[in-house]
């Protein structure tokens, strides 16, 4: 009988502060949306990420580590574990990585809260706060466990596809397209907030923004390096080529608005960031430097330019879900194909017996991207309309006026009111 691997302290302190470290990304993601929005809504806002956390955390440990790392199931839609139910079976379980099977969960968990946080970007400051609820509870069911476990269980059938999988490291489909368009999808679905386009809607703290911005950058170094499951030169590469990405996407903004505003914006900072972080996220086990600056940059290219279709088409992404998110997530899996090293490259061609190209490659990552887009689409569609009609999800008239502080939770975030 083999032996049971033993506890690595030194991998397992690192993945303890990396699981710590993706949790700070939430309220970070709190105060980066609480700050973009009206001073009516900064409350209710933030509430949708703290709900997240709350309600996530109970329901991942209960059946969504099951979902999404079990055997595949019903053709391998999603998984399941029984052992996995509550957490039961792994109590005394030791992973191969060295790490105890709990602290995975709860790692895993983190990715879990934060996707449909990302959503409530899109529909901020016009639903229900239990519509809400409800919706990231089935959507983290139906839409979010399935794509976890086509791209990251041993047996997803993205996991396998080609000799080396659609390569995904740390959530560019998991995470970031699947969300970002669920949040397009819900825009549309529920239609602009009232007085959109027509009146100005200000943010009401950019300071919180920007500070919310850089606990993202910082929670991001476990998002992407703690992906490695490891602490070892995978581990080093990843942290690397977030840092770089990030710092190129915010360069590439600040350079695309001093042409054409003459101004660099703190939003459209932060924004560069955000663009960069997204895309580098699929693509930071594979890439090296170079394509990390190229990737960041071509980007935010990208984001920007979706954020002004999206101000020409009218259609009201609140907090730029889709346009930074999606749009991010997207141009980061497909244009990672064209900077992958030539050690992962190399090893895919023996896998595949003796030949693998680019190109291949970038048809296994369309196919992923194409695979998780519809798939997210339209299942959002279905629990959008599921949710509108059994609990109601858009707020009234008088709700949304008064602004979700007030009519939903019966608090002001400050002492101040805006009637706008």
């Amino acid at each position: 009988m083999a032996a049971s691997p033993e506890t690595d302290s030194g991998t397992t302190a690192w993945m303890l502060t990396a699981t710590t470290l993706v949790l700070l990304m939430v309220p970070g993601l709190a105060m980066f949306y609480g700050g973009l929005v009206r001073t009516k809504n900064v409350l209710g806002t933030m509430m949708h990420s703290f709900a997240a956390m709350v309600v996530i955390g109970v329901l991942w440990p209960t059946i969504g580590y099951a979902l999404s790392f079990g055997s595949g199931i019903l053709g391998g839609l999603v998984g399941w574990n029984p052992d996995y139910v509550l957490l039961n079976g792994i109590d005394e379980s030791i992973m191969d990585s060295g790490i105890p099977e709990y602290v995975f969960a709860m790692f895993q968990g983190k990715f879990a809260i934060i996707a449909p946080a990302l959503i409530a970007g899109a529909f901020a400051e016009r639903v229900s706060f239990r519509g809400y609820v409800v919706f990231i509870a089935l959507w983290s069911i139906a839409v979010y466990s399935p794509i976890c476990h086509w791209v990251w269980a041993e047996d997803g059938f993205l996991f396998n596809m080609g000799p080396a999988g659609a390569i995904d490291f740390a959530g560019g489909t998991v995470v970031h397209i699947s969300s970002g368009v669920s949040a397009l999808v819900a825009a549309l679905f529920l239609g602009a907030r009232r007085g959109y386009p027509d009146n100005v809607m200000h943010p009401n703290n950019l300071v919180m923004t920007l500070i919310g911005a850089g606990l993202l950058w910082v929670g991001w170094f476990g998002f992407n390096a703690g992906s490695a499951v490891a602490s070892d030169l995978d581990t080093g590469r990843a942290l690397t080529v977030t840092q770089i990405a990030a710092a190129a996407g915010a360069s590439a903004w600040m350079l695309i608005e001093a042409v054409l505003y003459k101004k660099a914006t703190s939003l459209g900072v932060v924004s560069g960031i955000l663009a960069g972080l997204v895309a580098i996220t699929p693509a930071a086990g594979v890439v090296q430097p170079g394509g990390a600056i190229i990737i960041g940059a071509v980007a935010s290219l990208f984001c920007f330019l979706a954020i002004q279709v999206k101000n020409k088409a009218g259609y009201d992404d609140s907090l730029d879900a889709f346009g930074i998110h999606g749009v991010g997530g997207i141009v980061g899996a497909l244009v990672l194909t064209f900077f992958i090293r030539e050690s992962w490259m190399a090893d895919a061609a023996v896998a595949a017996g003796g030949s693998w190209t680019v190109w291949q490659q970038f048809g296994i990552q369309a196919a992923a991207v194409g695979v998780t887009i519809v798939y997210a689409a339209v299942m959002s569609v279905i629990l959008l309309f599921l949710v509108e009609k059994i609990v109601g999800f858009r707020l009234g008239e008088t709700q949304e006026m008064s602004g979700l502080d007030h009519s939903l939770h019966g608090e002001q975030g400050y002492g101040l009111i805006n009637p706008n």
